[in-house]
Formats: structure tokens, C-alpha cells, sequence
């Protein structure tokens, strides 16, 4: 698999159950900050990685459940996210600042 969708996966199973990031925040993670589309593609493509990917939590940058069509059914993001404790209205995540997990913060730079 393409060596960049592995770097997305690796961060994206860092995020703390509970917590969200957004596309573009794991792009400029790994240095690449006009790269948020290929994380998506590479969250979507997360059922081919060795390990279980939560891809459901990575959102876009105001918090909206843009990649729930990639899952197996319509409300399944959504659920996942909120079994997480993370509330959700009208495929919105509420209170996504407080819930917003920034790899660079958390991580450091790459």
C-alpha cells in the first residue's frame, strides 16, 4: 500500500478514543498541509491496512461527518463516534473544539 496511507493510518491510530482530528490536521502532521484529500482517500481506503484503522474519527475541519458514506451504512460513523462519548447532531460533531485531538500538539513535529 502506498507508503503515505500508511503514515495517515499510523496517526490516525493514535487518536484517543473520545477524541476527533480532521484530514488536514494529519496532513500538515506529516508535512504535507495541502494533502487533506489524500488523507481522506487514504481513510476510506483504511479496510486494506493490517491493522483496524478508526478512521470515524477523522472528520473535516468544522467537524461534519464527511466520510460517513464510506462506511457500511449511513448512521455507522455517527454510532461509532458516539459510543466514544462524542456528540453528534446532524452529522455534526457538538463541542469539536473541545473534542479535537492535533497531532502536531500531541505528537510533535514529524
Amino acid at each position: 500500500m502506498d507508503n503515505f496511507f500508511e503514515k495517515a493510518w499510523e496517526v490516525a491510530c493514535q487518536i484517543p478514543v473520545g477524541r476527533v482530528t480532521s484530514y488536514g490536521a494529519i496532513a500538515r502532521y506529516l508535512g504535507t498541509a495541502r494533502s487533506a484529500r489524500m488523507v481522506g482517500w487514504a481513510m476510506n481506503n483504511s479496510r486494506a491496512s493490517k491493522v483496524n484503522v478508526p478512521a470515524h474519527r477523522v472528520v473535516n475541519r468544522k467537524g461534519l461527518l464527511t466520510g460517513k458514506n464510506h462506511f457500511q451504512g449511513q448512521q455507522v460513523m455517527k454510532e461509532l463516534l458516539e459510543s466514544e462519548g462524542i456528540t453528534v447532531e446532524d452529522d455534526q460533531i457538538l463541542n469539536f473544539e473541545y473534542v479535537f485531538w492535533d497531532p502536531v500538539k500531541e505528537l510533535g513535529i514529524q
